[in-house]
């Protein structure tokens, strides 16, 4: 099984900066631990390099508003953003006859802020995120009550390290990526000029990941942009 100390001895030992026959010191690998960890906590915040997003689903309470994070209301890890596809659920009647409808996300806490009526309880079609720290804050508007189930669609959560021995457990293509991203931030480190043989791996690794995770949804127009049927002359039909 692969650990965090294993990617990151080999990592070190691929840029060069300890060679055959030495062994990396503990203040080496545990700063690489760090390196490690503040890497793949960027790589959370882009799209691409996430596997999937995750529906969290928790009942509605007619509240304005609803904490998000580790131990809050939606008890996950706090997200940057919310991705589309958010929808809100009536859980009555009971299961299996329970309806969705998808919500429009509200970009900005200035578009949130121009709604007049912010504590109108009714059917809800909006949902705001104020991604507030340590703690995120999720706004539906109209406010739902108990009879509905709100879903937020996140993206879901890349593995960290919590020490040495936590054994790596992604998807396998991820291990390339990090490898070879994790020797550019030791050349960095370790004040070593740039391999552009290495940056390439690395690209390209990352590349391979965007790839797998690209997901391209079918684009709608808003029913106003809609043209009726025009006459192909070319093929005698309406398009």
């Amino acid at each position: 099984m692969t650990t965090a100390r294993d990617l990151i001895t080999l990592a070190l030992f691929d840029a060069g900066i300890f060679g055959s026959g030495q062994t990396p010191g503990a203040t080496d690998i545990n700063n690489g631990l760090i390196r490690l960890n503040d890497m793949i906590s960027q790589w959370q915040r882009n799209r691409w390099l996430i596997w999937c997003d995750k529906d969290v689903a928790m009942p509605m309470t007619g509240a304005v508003s609803y904490t998000i994070g580790t131990g809050q209301y939606f008890n996950t890890p706090r997200p940057d953003r919310l991705e589309n596809g958010c929808f809100i659920r009536q859980i009555t009647p009971s299961v299996p006859n329970q309806p969705d409808w998808p919500l429009t996300l509200i970009q900005s806490r200035e578009a949130y802020s121009n709604i007049r009526l912010k504590r109108l309880g009714s059917f809800p079609q909006y949902v705001f995120y104020d991604a507030a720290f340590p703690y995120g804050n999720i706004y539906p508007w109209p406010l739902p009550s108990n009879l509905y189930e709100l879903h937020l669609l996140l993206k879901e959560q890349l593995q960290t390290f919590a020490n040495l021995s936590t054994v790596y457990a992604m998807p396998e293509e991820y291990k390339r990526a990090i490898r070879f991203n994790l020797q550019s931030e030791f050349l960095s480190a370790y004040r070593l000029p740039p391999d552009p043989d290495l940056e390439k791996r690395a690209a390209a690794a990352l590349n391979v990941i965007r790839n797998a995770n690209a997901q391209i949804p079918v684009l709608y127009l808003p029913p106003d942009l809609y043209r009726p049927g025009l006459y192909n002359v070319f093929t005698d039909q309406s398009v």
